[in-house]
């Protein structure tokens, strides 16, 4: 009998890498929880801020197409948005759709304090106006400084904090839940495939104590989105490490060599004819006239150009061309099209749509929100399945005692 305890004690003896990784499992878990629970969270209300807020502001977004569906020049409507803000902000971006009933967007933002903490004060204002562009008028005035869909992304991006050190924690956050990603898969791994282990390993025991339902959530659930989850983890370091997305730019490329900037100024020796911002867009129009929505913005001053960006999609941003235009004049300088990038440039153009499952559209959407609802839930039931040892352990060690 001695013999065949020590037999099944040494099969059961697990390797000291598999200790090392399940140690790391637990404390690394228990020490990022509470982000990856906020992240988690804010990503599932993120995901379908656009199908929400259409909901909410439906009449204001939408508009009636007349029967002679005309718009009117950009510059009014520009003018009659800053009317709407007081005459005291000028745009500094449009957002023009292509589908006819439509209100288009124009915007101010002005950054605040480059050096506060936290981001309510790195920014000045931030006002988003919607109007008509039929008839010009002013549908709504939104202030997207404390919007909500806003605020929620920025506590997603870092923590409302403007310093470099809120991206910091969000960033090494992730990069450990992907290794708790990777260290639970190892340890969920079934060591055959027997009906027993299959259905322990994937299935959850919905009718048992709530015990084993919530060890099952941890395991079974965890392991169905690892790869979803892993995904949204990664195109989340994209953007909180440059380092990282350096590497992702040289494995999809091939190359170490950045993207070649392309610098274009505006003739401020020419005059002023018509209204060049018209222009530009009247133009932009027919060059995209196969694109869903035009960005326009305007010229700083100086040598700078009126910039439009035509975007394929009706709400991913990565397949779009860039046209450059002369703010004096309206001519057109200079393009860049989707066509002439790398794989490098295509792919980190991307991580958007590919972090919010845009890119999949309402199905990407669909499949983004569940999986972060449950990877808001990881944390929740390993810590559960965490306390719950450590109290068995105590309740044997007074039972022996």
């Amino acid at each position: 009998m001695a013999l065949t305890k020590a037999s099944t004690k040494s099969k059961n003896k697990k390797s000291r890498l598999r200790r090392i990784s399940d140690w790391l499992h637990l404390w690394l878990g228990i020490a990022s929880g509470l982000i990856v629970l906020m992240l988690g969270v804010t990503g599932c209300i993120y995901v379908f801020q656009k199908e929400i807020t259409e909901l909410i502001h439906h009449k204001e977004i939408f508009v009636e197409v007349p029967s002679n569906p005309k718009t009117l020049p950009l510059s009014v409507l520009q003018a009659n948005a800053e009317k709407a803000l007081g005459n005291k902000k000028k745009i500094t971006f449009v957002s023009a759709y292509k589908a006819p009933g439509r209100a288009w967007e124009l915007g101010v933002y002005k950054p605040g304090d480059p050096k506060a903490f936290w981001y309510f004060d790195s920014i000045d204002y931030y006002d988003v106006v919607l109007i008509n562009p039929y008839t010009g008028k002013v549908t709504l005035v939104a202030d997207y400084k404390y919007e909500f869909f806003g605020v929620v992304k920025m506590i997603h991006w870092s923590l409302l904090i403007n310093h470099p050190i809120g991206q910091q924690i969000i960033g090494w956050s992730t990069f450990i839940f992907v290794f708790l990603l990777i260290s639970g898969m190892v340890m969920w791994w079934p060591k055959n495939l027997k009906k027993s282990n299959f259905d322990k390993s994937f299935k959850v025991k919905w009718k048992a104590r709530f015990k084993r339902v919530n060890y099952d959530m941890h395991n079974v659930l965890g392991f169905y989105v690892m790869l979803i989850c892993l995904m949204l983890a990664l195109t989340g370091l994209v953007w909180a490490f440059q380092w990282f997305q350096t590497t992702v730019y040289v494995v999809a490329s091939g190359s170490t060599t950045p993207p070649k900037v392309v610098e274009v100024k505006s003739d401020s020796t020419k005059t002023i004819t018509a209204i060049p911002f018209d222009i530009a867009f009247e133009q932009a129009k027919k060059i995209f006239k196969n694109e869903d929505r035009i960005a326009m913005s305007p010229a700083n001053g100086g040598s700078a150009t009126i910039y439009a960006t035509g975007y394929r999609g009706k709400e991913t941003f990565w397949n779009y061309d860039v046209l450059q235009f002369d703010q004096y004049s309206g001519k057109l300088l200079h393009s860049a099209n989707q066509s002439e990038k790398n794989a490098g440039e295509t792919v980190i153009g991307m991580n958007y749509d590919i972090h919010v499952g845009a890119i999949l559209g309402l199905t990407g959407k669909i499949i983004a929100f569940f999986a972060s609802l449950i990877a808001a839930s990881l944390p929740i039931t390993g810590f559960i399945i965490w306390w719950g040892k450590g109290k068995k352990k105590k309740n044997t060690a007074v039972a022996e005692s």
